[in-house]
């Protein structure tokens, strides 16, 4: 079996480097979406609830109307019934028919104060639900837009990102293939570990980037001979010099147009 060629410590430090360049740029394409993925799935779901809320009121609006039918019916029904027992009074033959019969009339007529009553209180429903429905339909159209206007804004950065995101990702994966196990491994659980996934850095004006801690002068001189691999004391982050930095800032600027 063939042994693996064996590289030397800078070309694995520029190779660390060129990586963090790469998914550093992946992470800024990533972060100009910001929360807008987020923003558009809170909106779908509010709507999705005011729609439903929506087609409930609606609903009950419908059985509040079928009630108003019911009870106007139940009056009609009522009133024939009355006008039926006004002319069996024509023919009664003795007081307990008459009274039989006005008995009859008197429960007709609590039946039409009670559906007139009940009439009256579905209105008062309906009214409640029509203006609920108003306001939950504007309030829907409100939310509507505002996620139609996001969808564009996502759409927009998709279009304008996407392809350079994909090259780019493509190209992180080649480069990691190139770095040994345990550098990534150990790249790998610096970036997840810090905010910005920053895991090699160069240093600058004697500190690590983005750091105040100073570095050591004999420090300095081991990470730029470059001969071993030498970590930040205080972040973890792999360091490199700030010449070796600078010269592949400039290689993988060209990489990074071309995947525009």
């Amino acid at each position: 079996m063939a042994k693996k060629k064996q590289i030397s410590v800078e070309k694995k430090l520029r190779s660390l480097f060129d990586l963090q360049l790469i998914d550093s740029r992946i992470d800024e394409i990533r972060s100009v979406r910001g929360e807008l993925p987020l923003e558009v799935e809170d909106l779908e779901n509010e709507i999705a609830g005011l729609t439903s809320r929506l087609e409930n009121f609606k609903s009950e609006l419908k059985d509040c109307q079928d009630e108003v039918a019911l009870q106007k019916n139940n009056i009609v029904v009522a009133k024939e019934a009355d006008k039926k027992y006004e002319t069996n009074l024509k023919n009664v033959r003795n007081n307990r028919e008459y009274n039989s019969i006005h008995k009859e009339q008197e429960y007709q007529k609590l039946e039409i104060e009670l559906s007139e009553k009940r009439i009256r209180e579905f209105h008062a429903k309906s009214d409640q639900k029509s203006l609920s429905i108003e306001e939950v339909q504007v309030k829907l159209d409100e939310r509507t837009a505002h996620l139609n206007a996001k969808n564009e804004e996502l759409s927009s950065i998709m279009s304008e990102t996407e392809k350079e995101e994909k090259l780019l990702t493509k190209k992180s994966k080649e480069f990691s293939e190139n770095i040994e196990e345990h550098l990534m491994s150990a790249y790998n659980k610096i970036r997840s570990s810090v905010k910005n996934g920053l895991a090699v850095v160069p240093v600058e004006r004697g500190a690590a980037g983005g750091s105040y801690f100073a570095i050591p002068p004999q420090t300095q001189m081991e990470i730029a001979s470059r001969n071993k691999i030498i970590t930040d004391e205080h972040s973890g982050r792999i360091l490199v010099d700030e010449k070796l930095a600078e010269e592949e800032r400039v290689k993988m600027s060209s990489i990074f147009k071309k995947s525009k």
